[in-house]
């Protein structure tokens, strides 16, 4: 197990984009696409590295993602970018039909997650995880930092059939040491409690590693686990952590319906273990946009202190909730809400 770092988070810039001309310069197979959002999908890197290989599709995803299949049809290996709530939403069918059915190694970027997008309604990706999950043989992942994020474009390379990446865009925190390794198969135990096991993916991970901090030094113990791949969720290590704790709380940047807390109750259910739930995300609302993210995690409960709340409740600690510091950070920090 990689040890955690500490907040505020130092950051890097378009971690993503570097890591995919570097893995692009060693296969000539693969080959970029851009839904008209190329700078903010860090993929202007590639269009400027190796323009051979890069297809501007313009604002027309469900087209993209039909010259995707197409590129994989001819032997190509296609990574497709946009925000996560147009590769998701509005390219359904053609994702559905044209790339998961025939399980066509397409790798769909999906940017701006959950509630991280001024663009209001139409562009908050509260839902993509649970689209993609429902679509058979579609690998689904959430990374967490810079370091998985470098990280992932070689670890679905060489990945049979499609994969759905949701990535953030910006400025990404560094939360990882250099000795941390994404594995898709895996689940990530970074502390180890009998009291909560608190499963987090992505953008959350931040919030729930301060959290825990805080209940440890109030003597609650928690396993906070780094849950990267949503489908095929690691069950093995979801249920071992879960049995040995008194309550499962998850927490994630997305509709607390079909997400990470969904596919955490399905894997628990099934296994028999009985664990009150308590599932942090959004609460089947629709979500507005706002300029910072410290709003919009504040409005719909995704904050560090929320985390601490619903744990204290979830123990029935009768004592006052501990309150979570308002962390500060410089430019070029990350401090989670």
């Amino acid at each position: 197990m990689s040890s955690a770092l500490e907040a505020p988070y130092r950051t890097m810039l378009k971690p993503y984009g570097r890591a995919l001309v570097e893995v692009a310069k060693e296969r000539d197979e693969i080959v970029c696409l851009s839904g008209d959002l190329t700078r903010q999908c860090e993929v202007d890197l590639f269009q400027d590295e190796l323009p051979d290989r890069f297809v501007q599709a313009g604002m027309a995803e469900a087209n993209m993602m039909g010259v995707a299949a197409a590129l994989a049809r001819s032997g190509h290996l296609p990574f497709v970018h946009t925000f996560g709530v147009f590769a998701t939403r509005r390219a359904y069918d053609q994702v559905a039909n044209a790339i998961a059915y025939p399980r066509l190694p397409v790798r769909i970027v999906g940017f701006m997650p959950g509630v991280s997008s001024p663009g209001g309604p139409s562009h908050q990706a509260i839902d993509d995880v649970a689209l993609m999950r429902a679509l058979p043989g579609m690998t689904v992942i959430d990374v967490a930092d810079a370091v998985e994020t470098r990280q992932v474009v070689r670890a679905v390379v060489d990945l049979p059939g499609p994969a759905y990446i949701r990535l953030k865009r910006g400025e990404i925190p560094v939360i990882f040491g250099d000795d941390h390794r994404l594995r898709l198969d895996r689940a990530q135990v970074l502390t180890e409690g009998t009291d909560v096991a608190l499963f987090a993916s992505g953008m959350l991970l931040a919030s729930a590693l301060a959290a825990e901090r805080l209940l440890r030094a109030h003597e609650v113990s928690v396993s906070v686990v780094n849950v990267p791949v949503t489908k095929p969720l690691d069950v093995a290590t979801v249920r071992g952590v879960a049995a040995e704790a008194q309550v499962v709380v998850t927490a994630e940047n997305h509709s607390v319906i079909g997400g990470l807390g969904s596919a955490v109750a399905e894997a628990c259910a099934e296994a028999g273990i009985g664990r009150p739930l308590h599932r942090i995300g959004l609460q089947d609302v629709f979500a507005e946009g706002a300029q910072t993210a410290a709003y919009l995690f504040e409005r719909y409960g995704l904050t560090t202190q929320h985390l601490v709340t619903t744990v204290w409740q979830a123990l029935r600690r009768a004592d006052p909730v501990p309150r979570a510091a308002t962390m500060t950070s410089e430019p070029g920090e990350y401090a989670p809400v």
